[in-house]
């Protein structure tokens, strides 16, 4: 299957290429990048990837492959980082966002004893977040990995300002909140947060007129009808994780947010070079 999922990942590496000549450079960002996914595709870590005897397996391979040195310098560039996300926009499907959105986080812990100081423990421990806004693309429409303890609403607000559409928003309890309501109707969506047996409205303080506008849409009942639609984000994320090579817990290698973030990156090109090699073969 690593096979099958690098042909497509590869395709769009070297398509994306002919958009990113950088000057004074060893190796174009695209060498990088093909070293961190294949890394990433195989769960090994970069040094693995930077040793051709590692890479017998296929013919789609960079004639030269960068130092480990070297992949730990330029990887932190912010050029390697805008190649990446272009990979990502490569993979992830035209077209605006889907009239339905999901606004969701995964955990992605830590070991309790992991001296990493930017996995900021919450309530469950240890470790980074994945934060996502996904409708129909192969990838996230928008995303950011944070630490643990960062505020999912406040997250959710960020990631709303990076979208513009139209119709509904859909998020579990932990975004039951003001701002988040005021967010997504500043992006042209109304948010569906799952009420709590508290929510009724009618505190003292600030009440957005969207969250009233979604209490009284789940008290008619219409509310739950369309809520019933957030599971699919459940599904996207179990089956990012439920192949080889997929989303699966961080590995020992992979800390500091700079590091979790490409390899959640790479994960999500993955993954969406999956979705595609199915699609190609129904």
């Amino acid at each position: 299957m690593e096979r099958e999922l690098w042909k497509v990942v590869y395709a769009a590496l070297r398509k994306v290429a002919c958009r990113f000549d950088q000057k004074y450079v060893q190796f174009q960002p695209w060498r990088l990048a093909a070293v961190l996914l294949w890394a990433a595709l195989h769960d090994r870590p970069v040094c693995w990837a930077c040793d051709r005897r590692n890479w017998s397996t296929t013919r789609l391979k960079p004639d030269r492959l960068p130092s480990e040195a070297t992949m730990s310098r330029r990887a932190r560039k912010t050029s390697f980082a805008l190649f990446l996300s272009a990979l990502a926009d490569e993979l992830k499907g035209s077209g605006p966002p889907a009239w339905e959105l999901m606004v969701d986080g995964k955990p992605l812990p830590v070991g309790k004893c992991s001296k990493d100081p930017d996995a900021k423990p919450n309530q469950h421990g240890r470790g980074y977040k994945l934060h996502t806004l996904w409708g129909t693309k192969y990838v996230p429409d928008v995303w950011e990995v944070t630490a643990a303890r960062e505020n999912e609403a406040a997250v959710a607000v960020r990631l709303l300002t990076q979208v513009r559409g139209a119709g509904y928003l859909y998020a579990d309890g932990s975004y039951e909140d003001n701002r988040v309501y005021d967010a997504a109707d500043a992006s042209g969506y109304q948010l569906l947060a799952h009420p709590g047996t508290q929510a009724t409205g009618q505190g003292h303080g600030y009440q957005s007129s969207n969250r009233l506008r979604a209490l009284g849409m789940f008290a008619d009942g219409y509310g739950w009808d369309l809520y019933r639609r957030r599971t699919s984000i459940e599904r996207r994320f179990g089956n990012a994780g439920a192949f080889g090579g997929g989303l699966a817990p961080l590995p020992n290698w992979v800390r500091r947010l700079g590091r979790v973030t490409r390899w959640v990156c790479c994960k999500l090109i993955i993954n969406a070079a999956r979705i595609i090699h199915k699609q190609q073969h129904l």
